[in-house]
């Protein structure tokens, strides 16, 4: 009888991912270059609040955006028309972004000139959370007509992130989705995460977000 190898590829393969993310955070740290990592379903507001927040940060920091997606190049034309350079990285059918393919945009951005880099992960409430993409911090959005119930289905997303934003809150009015019960959810997941009520369409709330990315910036940056 023939004997069986047994080759474990998906623990291989985030053994290499997360050493290839690790040297990308070292490069990034040398530099004083803060990376975001934003995830969320398709839908959920990735792109209007990345145009929000390189609104509000125009001012006091250096910006670029690596935009993930499967097929299309329309979210980051949406960049390159607030003035900020966009990387497109486009999967062909992958669905998460991970830390070799941050890596190949990142070679194609002008990093010593940069503050801040935004990543826009491919919209996926699953895959994105498993794989380090080499940003210092994780976010994710969560829009109110995807419902309360999302840290019951998904609670990894919720488990890897420093911030949670909870987009399109001028639904509230219309949408069954209990903000108290929801919290509660995401906050037994996860106690020490942050969490911000905005809508990127009227603005509302969007100030505090922009004022704790500023406050975590400037902390990098000091501590680089």
């Amino acid at each position: 009888m023939t004997d069986i190898r047994l080759i474990e590829i998906k623990e291989e393969i985030f053994a290499d991912n997360d050493k290839l993310a690790a040297e990308i955070r070292e490069r990034l740290q040398a530099k004083k270059v803060m990376m975001l990592n934003l995830m969320a379903s398709p839908g959920g507001g990735k792109t209007s609040l990345i145009v929000r927040t390189l609104q509000g940060l125009k001012d006091s920091f250096r910006t670029a955006v690596i935009e993930g997606d499967i097929d299309s190049i329309v979210d980051a034309e949406k960049v390159v028309a607030e003035g900020v350079q966009a990387v497109q990285l486009r999967t062909g059918g992958a669905c998460h972004l991970d830390a070799a393919m941050v890596d190949l945009a990142l070679r194609e951005m002008p990093v010593d000139a940069l503050d801040f880099v935004i990543i826009e992960n491919i919209g996926n409430l699953v895959c994105p959370a498993e794989f380090d993409t080499g940003a210092l911090r994780n976010v994710m959005i969560l829009s109110v007509p995807e419902g309360d119930d999302k840290p019951l289905k998904y609670p990894l997303i919720f488990t890897v992130c420093d911030a949670l934003v909870v987009n399109k809150i001028d639904y509230l009015a219309v949408a069954d989705f209990d903000m108290k019960i929801f919290k509660e959810r995401v906050l037994k997941l996860n106690p020490d995460i942050r969490i911000f009520e905005v809508s990127c369409k009227t603005g509302e709330g969007v100030p505090a977000w922009i004022d704790w990315l500023k406050k975590e910036i400037d902390a990098f940056k000091k501590s680089s």
